[in-house]
């Protein structure tokens, strides 16, 4: 499973910014990247960093990794692989099966639903052309209705439920 993740170092965190700065070449275009977190983003990620300074010590050397192996004779060691951890927690969330690649899916909706310009969701997600976006952007029943709901004035908003799309994406 190829990740963006695993080969983050500590050093392109900045929590006091709110930031995670992708080196170019380490993403999927090959593209640099700054991710803006979230509130419960930045707090997981400070929680990681606790985690990796307890492991430095136990060491006694410098771990630059953001999530490196944290027991066994590996710790302290980059990861290369989530596979297992993946799908265990796919599992325990309820939504088994599912792919890294659909949450990409979910995020391009989830952004092109709160109305996030179509230039600024396609560099978050890291896609260079309209048309690969397109592929991601996928139009189901409902919003063509809430459309014309926002237009009538009628919007009675979402439930504020996240629905993750598994379709595949040359479909």
């Amino acid at each position: 499973m190829q990740s963006e993740i695993l080969t983050l170092e500590r050093r392109q965190l900045d929590l006091d910014a709110g930031t995670l700065r992708l080196d170019p070449g380490a993403t999927k275009n090959a593209d640099p990247r700054v991710v803006y977190l979230t509130p419960a983003l930045m707090a997981a990620l400070a929680e990681q960093l606790a985690r990796v300074d307890a492991l430095q010590r136990k060491l006694e050397r410098i771990v630059p990794w953001l999530f490196p192996h944290l027991r066994g004779r590996r710790a302290g060691n980059p990861r290369h692989e989530f596979r297992k951890v993946w799908s265990t927690a796919c599992t325990k969330a309820g939504v088994p099966g599912r792919l890294l690649h659909d949450f990409r899916r979910t995020a391009v909706r989830n952004m092109e639903r709160a109305g996030v310009a179509r230039s600024v969701a396609m560099q978050l997600t890291g896609h260079r052309t309209e048309n690969v976006y397109r592929r991601y952007a996928i139009v189901n029943d409902g919003d063509p209705r809430a459309a014309v709901e926002k237009l009538t004035g009628t919007f009675s908003g979402h439930t504020g439920g996240v629905v993750i799309e598994s379709r595949s994406p040359s479909s």
